[in-house]
């Protein structure tokens, strides 16, 4: 258990946490919330002890171990995967290295066997006869094949590195544990499995994480930080976020009332403090007003940008039709006769593994490259917009965000421009910072604003998600749910995909068979189809796994 008494932190004039009293209790999963910088890394960082708090009291219940998700991808270089994974049970990782050198030794003397003994006993108390066992079994779990579990680390790709920090966080049955991100870099069924491991762990979670699907799945109760403060609630994701509809709703009734209750105050008082046979009246009223608190009735600290796409046209029936569409790469086929027909009210998720051919597809239906054969045809009344994954060529220069919105605005009036901004988070100073400053968010932000005054009745985005917070995540899902035209698009986000997409199409391997999985469904009816499971047994080999 984990007991969090006043603790406040600041940095400069800034106050991050302020006053914070909390408890953390086994048995339960805390998903950390929170708008971008509003400090939930920062606090995990103080309850693990890397950061040093101004104030307060952090109580972890005695020889409790707590182990937290590592995000140095390159501290365990010279390590076998493994053996990292043991490393996140530092005791059990000392006793074993120990006993192993005394083994070691070619002079072994009595008072070695004396220690070996002592450390065997330790050993085996620590769980080490089944460690290696263990270990292998989370990593395979997390989808790593067992030939990498020898492997050293450095000769593991960026992907497998995340998981096996995972199964050293996981490692070892942590009496609190804590997980900065743990679904990056995961396949479908990785994150599957870590949701099943996090339902039955039986001690103390506490995790931080902008996957809405993966925090409905596991926690048991959401610590909202907002203001400084960090509010909890019983319940998943959904749960806090109706919650906290209803709650912001009571702190602007109560807001609007506090402020009607001012205005007519100051009017009495206005209208009678000259008026002898009043007097006493207006005095009594203007200590009213002077005791009416209209500074801390807080709604909340978060922004939800404006996404709305408005088509200027109708769209008609034929939208997109492609035709024995043929591209490689580098010698790898990345589409191969693939043809692929749109039809009018589709909203058509890409997924699967082949991340660069469903890039490859979009950047051809959308004229940014050629196909090496093959025919693209759209109706004569579409029009569409595009959100290439790699954007950083729409932000090489030194324009002002109203300037560079404004090349892609029919009203060239600042006003226009400067408003709309304002609606995507852009106020004040912020509408006037370069463009080649910008964050990875911010970007985002301005392909979205960008495709929203195009006014097209196509939208094709490719990993839209990437870099926004979920305040940002859940204003864009609500504007394409809402959105009436056609939208083909791919994402990393679960709840994403489910609540937007009628059709699922999964490219396949395009070297081999080629060709794709195209049904008229929603992505978790998808995932559980006997067919689909069929065809992709037949279309993989060794099982790989389905990622989005």
């Amino acid at each position: 258990m984990i007991t969090v008494t006043d603790l406040s932190l600041g940095f400069g004039e800034r106050s991050l946490f302020k006053d914070v009293n909390l408890k953390f209790t086994p048995g339960n999963c805390y998903g950390i919330i929170g708008a971008n910088g509003s400090g939930k890394s920062t606090f995990l960082k103080i309850l693990s002890g890397e950061i040093e708090h101004d104030k307060g009291e952090i109580s972890i219940a005695k020889n409790h171990r707590m182990a937290v998700l590592k995000q140095d991808h390159f501290a365990f270089e010279e390590f076998p995967a493994i053996e990292t994974v043991v490393m996140g049970y530092p005791k059990l990782y000392s006793v074993q290295k120990e006993r192993e050198a005394i083994y070691a030794k070619e002079d072994f003397t009595e008072e070695d066997g004396l220690r070996a003994s002592e450390l065997e006993a330790d050993f085996a108390d620590l769980g080490g006869w089944e460690a290696e066992a263990q270990a292998g079994q989370l990593l395979s779990g997390l989808g790593l094949d067992e030939e990498d579990h020898s492997r050293l680390m450095a000769e593991l790709d960026e992907s497998k590195k995340v998981r096996v920090l995972l199964a050293q966080a996981l490692f070892g049955n942590p009496d609190i544990l804590l997980l900065d991100e743990p679904t990056n870099g995961l396949d479908l069924e990785s994150i599957s499995w870590l949701e099943d491991f996090l339902i039955d762990f039986p001690n103390t979670v506490i995790v931080v994480s902008h996957d809405r699907h993966f925090l409905n799945s596991v926690c048991t109760n959401v610590c909202d930080i907002d203001f400084g403060r960090i509010t909890p609630y019983s319940g998943n994701y959904d749960f806090w976020y109706q919650m906290s509809q209803i709650l912001q709703r009571q702190a602007r009734d109560q807001l609007k009332k506090r402020e009607e209750k001012a205005k007519e105050l100051k009017e009495f008082i206005q209208r009678f403090s000259s008026n002898a046979s009043k007097a006493r009246q207006a005095t009594s009223r203007k200590k009213v007003l002077e005791k009416l608190d209209l500074e801390n009735v807080p709604v909340t600290s978060r922004k939800f940008p404006y996404v709305g796409f408005k088509p200027e046209r109708e769209i008609g029936n034929n939208v997109l039709n492609a035709e024995k569409l043929n591209y490689s790469f580098e010698g790898t086929a990345l589409l191969k006769d693939f043809s692929l027909t749109v039809n009018k009210g589709d909203k058509i998720a890409f997924v699967g593994l082949e991340h660069t051919s469903k890039s490859a597809l979009f950047d051809i239906i959308c004229g940014e490259k050629s196909a090496e054969s093959g025919d693209v045809n759209w109706g004569q009344t579409t029009s569409f917009s595009y959100f290439p994954k790699e954007n950083s060529s729409f932000f090489n220069s030194d324009l002002s965000i109203t300037d560079w919105l404004r090349q892609y605005s029919i009203d060239q009036d600042e006003t226009y421009v400067r408003s709309f901004l304002g609606r995507m988070l852009f106020s004040g100073d912020e509408a006037l910072k370069p463009v080649n400053v910008l964050s990875g968010g911010e970007k985002v932000r301005c392909m979205l604003s960008k495709m929203m005054l195009s006014s097209t009745n196509v939208l094709i985005l490719d990993e839209p998600t990437n870099h926004l917070d979920l305040e940002a995540i859940t204003a864009l899902n609500d504007g394409l749910v809402a959105f009436p035209g056609v939208i083909l698009f791919n994402s990393h986000d679960h709840e994403f995909i489910n609540s937007i997409a009628n059709r699922i199409i999964e490219i396949l391997p395009q070297d081999k068979t080629g060709g794709c999985i195209d049904r008229m469904m929603q992505f978790d009816d998808y995932l559980k189809d006997p067919g689909v499971k069929q065809l992709r047994s037949a279309a993989y080999k060794d099982g790989q796994k389905l990622r989005i």
